[in-house]
């Protein structure tokens, strides 16, 4: 199996267009035509994880943070990500990472979290914006199925849990093809109407070239008569962070023990206790203080993130709990998750789950 093959798989998972515009997602060294000996699923590809990528034939390190991330200019291995790039390269190993694109899938990095602690009934906390395309085309009532399904197979129609969608009305044509012309309804050189479908579907923007090609293969008109527009709609189940409520509230105390226990935290900074009761939870895995705003319109209870600086916690502003549990510690599922996933796709394969612990930050 090539390493592109993996790949695909993990594209699959983690659509890279759904990744933010700062990151650094996809395959950061290597060659995606090579024959994969083997996965390595790791949190941060350092140099003990390619040591140990070495140690276990395996070729593919899949990680969650990216090692490469800001500009590089050399690679003389005066650093931990230079002497991680230049083992990998001297022993053909590629890195491949998934970072924000896991980040922003519903099934991704928060949604792992809100499962970890229980949380039901979870949703998108800061949903995506500019994600959203419609296209819109013309085609005569008996093309109109064969056009509505092609559009649905290459992933236009998709609203929430619901596919297959779109708005279909009916109206009437005109046109008059030139001399250079060969329409398929009609004469050329003469006016002709008739009746005429209009369809309108929505996309995830990144599908556009797959949606046209689409189009373009199964609509008879020689001349295929289509608009695109940008939607301002925010994609409610693509976004960062997530919220999600217990079936029983807890103490403040209480609650934060519990994450303590579930999420493996050596400790958790936290805001002033408010003397409530915790039921309804915004959770965002990584760096979150972004999200503190969002986190109190939705009506949460306690929101846990990490990396709050001093200032940060005042945002709180006594409307939630607000509590920073370890950059670490809040994606530290994310590769079981991986792991699982790929055995799930590819079978009789080596997938290992990295068993080096990259978290650097340490407590007394």
């Amino acid at each position: 199996m090539k390493i592109k093959e993996i790949l695909s798989v993990l594209e699959e998972m983690a659509p890279l267009a759904y990744a933010e515009d700062f990151d650094n997602v996809g395959l950061l060294v290597g060659n995606s035509e090579t024959e994969s000996t083997g996965v390595l699923v790791c949190h941060d590809a350092l140099e003990n994880v390619i040591d140990e990528a070495i140690a276990k034939n395996c070729n593919l390190v899949v990680c969650f943070h990216p090692i490469l991330f800001s500009g590089i200019k050399k690679i003389t291995g005066k650093n931990y990500v230079e002497r991680a790039i230049l083992k990998a390269i001297k022993n053909d190993i590629a890195i491949y990472a998934v970072h924000t694109a896991l980040d922003n899938h519903s099934q991704g990095v928060n949604k792992i979290f809100c499962d970890a602690l229980g949380l039901i009934n979870s949703k998108v906390l800061v949903p995506k914006n500019n994600f959203i395309q419609k296209l819109v085309t013309f085609t005569v009532p008996d093309n109109a199925d064969k056009v509505r399904n092609a559009l649905f197979e290459a992933g236009a129609g998709r609203i929430g849990n619901y596919d297959n969608c779109s708005f279909n009305t009916q109206g009437f044509f005109t046109f008059q093809g030139n001399e250079d012309s060969n329409p398929v309804i009609g004469e050329k050189g003469k006016l002709h109407t008739g009746e005429e479908i209009k369809i309108e579907v929505v996309f995830e923007k990144h599908l556009q070239s797959r949606i046209l090609k689409a189009l373009f293969a199964n609509h008879i008109y020689e001349e295929v008569a289509y608009e695109i527009y940008d939607l301002k709609n925010a994609h409610q189940n693509i976004g960062l962070g997530m919220i999600g409520e217990f079936e029983n509230e807890m103490d403040e105390k209480d609650f934060l023990q519990f994450v303590k226990g579930r999420m493996q935290a050596d400790g958790i900074r936290h805001s002033e206790f408010l003397n409530k009761k915790i039921k309804k939870v915004a959770v965002l895995g990584g760096s979150g203080s972004f999200a503190i705003k969002n986190a109190i319109q939705s009506g949460a209870d306690a929101f846990l993130t990490t990396d709050l600086k001093y200032h940060q916690f005042y945002e709180a502003e006594n409307k939630l709990l607000l509590a920073d549990i370890g950059h670490f510690e809040s994606e530290r599922y994310t590769k079981n998750y991986i792991v699982e996933y790929l055995r799930k796709k590819i079978l009789n394969f080596a997938i290992i789950l990295s068993e080096e612990n990259t978290n650097p930050v340490k407590y007394l």
